[in-house]
């Protein structure tokens, strides 16, 4: 038994290395790589690091450190109101001054960010997951299964991305897991068509062509041969898809019907600093600046990545 399990492993590496597209040529490629990193001193490293990509990261790990943070610890309580502290102007005890209950931004800036994070993660997570499925199995198989998926993404897209959300949300209720349902559902068309045309370029490449000759199963053509080479254009989609999350969980919370209160929410924080614009231009400030600074970083990041790829 301990021999036939052996050869099986053997004989499943063996058709993986053999219908991997260029392994015969693969050390020769190494070599010449190797030669014109050694011509160029640092090549390796600009082709592996980009301005877009150091400034992404830095950005959104500021963001990322925060807002994590933000969900255990705060410099101040973020529900703890003081009318003898109302309106108070940034400071070296309120960094980012407190709003009209005399709570401090900066704390609620802090929780906002996490909750804006937690949502952002979960919407792109649930869309982008349903996305790589539909479009893996409708972009290899096709049939009556593509041409249903289709339409019904073709559906969804007929209508406008936040009136669809806001119908979803008027029929399951507002609070951040229904956001979270609701943008998943409205996500997911835009991973499906993406995934779905990478599929489509690569279900006749000649490596996958050798994989069923060599009677490789359909699941791990799909999931071990065509998906890893799908990820480097699905990262950037990632990446746009955490912007449009973020706005989409601000424009639900200033609408009132993402998060609601207790929790503190970017979006909520801004529609409550409107009516304060003269009197406290601090209280709206500081939000609007870190939601530009969030979606900002996630722009520069997916542009680095989609560079580095190149």
């Amino acid at each position: 038994m301990g021999t036939d399990t052996e050869l099986g492993a053997h004989t499943e590496a063996e058709k993986d290395m053999a219908v991997m597209p260029g392994a015969e040529t693969g050390m020769e490629l190494h070599r010449e790589a190797e030669s014109d990193t050694a011509k160029e001193p640092g090549a390796g490293r600009q082709a592996k690091w980009n301005k877009y990509l150091a400034a992404g990261l830095m950005m959104t790990g500021i963001s990322l450190a925060l807002g994590i943070l933000g969900l255990f610890w705060t410099p101040y309580s973020t529900t703890a109101m003081s009318a003898a502290e109302k309106f108070q102007a940034p400071s070296l005890r309120h960094f980012f001054g407190t709003d009209n209950f005399g709570r401090d931004i900066f704390s609620r800036v802090m929780q906002g960010l996490g909750t804006t994070v937690v949502v952002s993660s979960l919407v792109v997570a649930v869309s982008g997951t349903a996305g790589i499925l539909l479009g893996a199995f409708t972009g290899y198989f096709g049939g009556l299964l593509d041409e249903v998926v289709m339409r019904i993404t073709d559906a969804v897209n007929g209508f406008p991305s936040i009136l669809l959300t806001l119908v979803i949300i008027s029929l399951l209720g507002s609070g951040k897991w229904n956001v979270v349902l609701s943008l998943g559902i409205v996500f997911t068309p835009s991973f499906v068509r993406i995934v779905r045309s990478e599929f489509l370029r690569l279900r006749d490449a000649d490596y996958i062509r050798r994989a069923r000759l060599m009677g490789v199963g359909r699941l791990r053509i799909l999931f071990v041969h065509i998906l890893p080479n799908v990820f480097s254009v699905f990262w950037v989609s990632v990446m746009i898809g955490f912007n449009n999350a973020i706005l989409a969980e601000s424009g639900m919370s200033y609408l009132g019907i993402g998060v609601q209160p207790p929790d503190a929410s970017l979006g909520k924080m801004l529609s409550d600093a409107q009516g304060y614009l003269q009197n406290a231009p601090w209280y709206a400030c500081t939000p609007g600046l870190t939601i530009v600074w969030l979606v900002l970083g996630f722009s520069l990041l997916g542009e680095g990545i989609r560079r580095r790829g190149e």
